[in-house]
């Protein structure tokens, strides 16, 4: 298993949905910022959002797995294989991710409980 580099491409705010169904003063999410990268392989790296971590952990297991070495869907979405681009599951205010295999091998990095 390899380690996946995800970097944190964009934070927005849907200013339609909102104005609509959010709360005064919402801004886009707090918790990631533009340009952050994290590493990750079977778990969620420390400091990442629990909930982003739930939308996108499926791509980065593919990807830490060898799915990497073709491209996603048949190759009809992302076209450099090796990549995805997902978000968070937050309809107002998504985070968008990129979510990249590499070289770098996994390793457990703490004492499973039996």
């Amino acid at each position: 298993m390899k380690k996946c580099k995800i970097t944190v491409l964009k934070t927005t705010l849907d200013q339609e949905l909102a104005q609509e169904y959010g709360v005064p003063g919402l801004k886009a999410c707090p918790m990631m910022q533009e340009g952050q990268v994290f590493y990750a392989d079977y778990a969620k790296p420390k400091g990442f959002c629990d909930e982003a971590w739930k939308a996108i952990y499926q791509y980065v297991f593919a990807l830490a797995h060898g799915a990497g070495e073709r491209l996603f869907y048949y190759g009809d979405w992302i076209r450099k294989p090796g990549v995805a681009i997902c978000s968070c599951n937050d309809g107002l205010r998504p985070v968008i991710f990129k979510i990249e295999a590499t070289e770098e091998e996994s390793a457990i990095d703490y004492t499973p409980v039996r």
